[in-house]
Parts: C-alpha cells; sequence; structure tokens
C-alpha cells in the first residue's frame, strides 16, 4: 500500500514571482498545504533607527524610503501626523492635491501587484499590459511632483508644487487612457479562463479568519469588510463623498478584482477633486513643535500607522511604524494558505495578498 508522506517545502527567499526576499515554508500532504509559516529577515533596514533624534525635515525624507512602491502614503501620514500634533493648517487646494497625487501612488502600486499576480500565474500577456500601462500613472506622478517614486511632495501645512494648467489637462487626457485601458484589463482577467482556473475558489479568507487576523486593505475588503478603509475617516476623502470597494468571495479572484476597481474609483476620485480645485494658496505654514501622537491612514496595502514623540525644536525623539502588510502576511500564512491544493498555487496565494516586505521589515 502506497503511503504519503508529509513533506516541508520551502519556497524562497529568491523566487522569481517575488517582488522582494521572504520564504514560505509549507507542511504538505503530499502537495495539499496542511500549513505554513513566512521567515522573513532578508531585508532590515533598521530605519525607525536611523530616524530617531533626527530633525523633522530629515526624517520627512527618509520615512517616504520606508518603501518606494508606496512612498507617497509614508510622506502623507508622517505630515498629517505632525500637523495634526501641532495644529499647523492646510489650504483647501493643497489638501485635495495631496489627495490627488496619493491615488496615483495608489493606482500605480494595485497595477504592479496585479502584473506580479498575472506573471505569477503564467498569464504574461495581461502581466506585460499592466505594466505598460503604469508607466503612465508614473509619467503624471513625475509631472506633479518631480519626482516617480520618492516625491518628497507633501510638506507641513501644505505641498511643494501647485498644479498647472496644463498639467490639468493633460492629467485629465492620462486619466482618460488609463481608465479606457484598465478596463479592457479587468474584462479580460474577469472572463479569462485560466484565470479563473488558478483563481476562483483559492487562497480563500472568510470574513472571521480576516477580523482574526486582522487583515486589511484590498485582503480584507476582497473578503467582506469595507470599512476597514482608513479613507473612510479622513477629512478631504469624507467631503468628496469616498465610498470603499469590496467583495465577498474571499480568494485570489476577489483579492485582484477589488484592486482593479480601486484603480478605476482612484480615477473617480481624481477628477474630482480637479473639479473641486480652487485659486488659492498651496501652503499655510506652520512649523513642526513638541507633541506626541498616533496616526493612520490608507496605504495601497491597508492601514499604515506612525507614533511619533518630538520635542520644542522638532526632531524626532521616539517613531514606531506599523505597516498593514503584517497582518495581511499572518492571515495569508494562517488562514489563506492552508488547505492549498497544489504548491503552483502558493505562491500565488503569497502574492495576492501583495506583501510588502520592505514595508514590513523596515
Amino acid at each position: 500500500m502506497k503511503r504519503t508522506v508529509d513533506v516541508s517545502i520551502p519556497l524562497g527567499p529568491v523566487h522569481p514571482c517575488f517582488k522582494e526576499p521572504a520564504r514560505i515554508k509549507c507542511e504538505t500532504r503530499g502537495e495539499y498545504v496542511i500549513a505554513a509559516e513566512v521567515e522573513l529577515g532578508y531585508m532590515k533596514k533598521g530605519i525607525e533607527r536611523i530616524m530617531r533624534g533626527r530633525p523633522w525635515q530629515e526624517v520627512m525624507f527618509l520615512a517616504e524610503r520606508v518603501c518606494g512602491i508606496c512612498s507617497v502614503i509614508h510622506n502623507m501620514v508622517y505630515i498629517e501626523a505632525l500637523e495634526a500634533m501641532t495644529s499647523i493648517p492646510v489650504p483647501e487646494r493643497a489638501a485635495l492635491l495631496r489627495v490627488i497625487v496619493n491615488e496615483l501612488d495608489r493606482m500605480q502600486s494595485h497595477i504592479l501587484a496585479n502584473f506580479s499576480y498575472c506573471y505569477t500565474i503564467e498569464h504574461e500577456t495581461l502581466a506585460m499590459y499592466l505594466l505598460d500601462i503604469r508607466e503612465r500613472v508614473m509619467d503624471e506622478l513625475e509631472r506633479i511632483t518631480g519626482a516617480r517614486v520618492t516625491c518628497a511632495y507633501i510638506v507641513p501645512g501644505g505641498v511643494r508644487f501647485d498644479l498647472r494648467g496644463e498639467d490639468d489637462l493633460h492629467l485629465r487626457a492620462a486619466l482618460a487612457i488609463i481608465e479606457e485601458e484598465m478596463t479592457r484589463y479587468l474584462q479580460m482577467f474577469a472572463t479569462g479562463p485560466l484565470i479563473a482556473l488558478r483563481s476562483r475558489g483559492i487562497g480563500i479568507l472568510t470574513k472571521d479568519a480576516a477580523r482574526e487576523a486582522g487583515a486589511v486593505g484590498p485582503t480584507a475588503r476582497a473578503s467582506g469588510m469595507p470599512e476597514t478603509d482608513r479613507r473612510l475617516r479622513h477629512p478631504t476623502y469624507q467631503k468628496i463623498g469616498f465610498s470603499p470597494v469590496s467583495r465577498d468571495e474571499g480568494d485570489n479572484y476577489a483579492r485582484i478584482m477589488v484592486r482593479f476597481e480601486e484603480v478605476l474609483a482612484s480615477i473617480g476620485i481624481i477628477r474630482t477633486c480637479l473639479d473641486l480645485l480652487q485659486p488659492g494658496p498651496i501652503r499655510g505654514g506652520g512649523i513642526p513643535g513638541a507633541g506626541e501622537i498616533a496616526y493612520s491612514g490608507e496605504a495601497p496595502r491597508g492601514e499604515l500607522s506612525y507614533f511619533i514623540r518630538t520635542d520644542e525644536a522638532g526632531r524626532v525623539l521616539d517613531i514606531s511604524i506599523q505597516t498593514p502588510s503584517i497582518m495581511n502576511i499572518e492571515a495569508c500564512c494562517h488562514a489563506m494558505l492552508v488547505g492549498v491544493a497544489s504548491l503552483a498555487d502558493v505562491s500565488s496565494t503569497f502574492v495576492s495578498a501583495d506583501p510588502c516586505i520592505a514595508c514590513t521589515e523596515r
């Protein structure tokens, strides 16, 4: 009689489908995954320790270097925390410009995440289409902020540069192209037989399991938890009537579809902000002083929190960052990967959670 032997199989830390190094250790029965753990520690930067004792101006640049894929939200949460701590006003035009740049950054991050997933399930055509359209988003980020990755656009009391009239027209034209292409790619993903075979019913994260693991971002919203979106609590997003995207399936397919739909939703948010923009100042003035605060925002992967303590000169005495991927990795290991029937689906399920190892390890 043939006997199935339990086997421990590692994936990574170097894997062609992982954007960053991580090691997944799977306990299997045949190819059926019965348990999984993630081993981290391959790219620790110690950036929080580097931040301590430095002036707030230096920490502003360090914050967006926690992660290059979601640098704008690190800049935004850090600066808005300082503003809330010392009551620095922000002009309405600057607040809307912040949302525009933040949503452009969310779009490129989501598109890159979906590229990684499509590449992992070997749908290279759609993957390359997505990587190409992402360049248009990056071009608009560069046009507005002057940089593609580490923009340093948000400063205490406002933003660094204004939006020129020609930038407005160029951005609207680019959004129309991106919307048309992303709608087509969404339909390719939603109806493609290969994608359905590799995505539907795989890596299921139930709503209860998502809540227990503390999942956030698209990973949580794909499991029926729209209330996890921190943009619901942000005054500028409240003003423009923001409504989160969510689905109920909780599988790989749902997580990728939520990101597709959020890209289209971000286009709508940016257009609303452009329509609401009125002539006015882009900086309100103000210098951070002494204080202590915990402040959160919605990164592309979910809730991002900063705890900051400063002295009278604005030096950062203490800082702690909680990034969203650590909770989503927890949900992935202890719920999504358990019960996966094939090792081929382990990497795609892990990638569907869009883990950011740079944020997680800092």
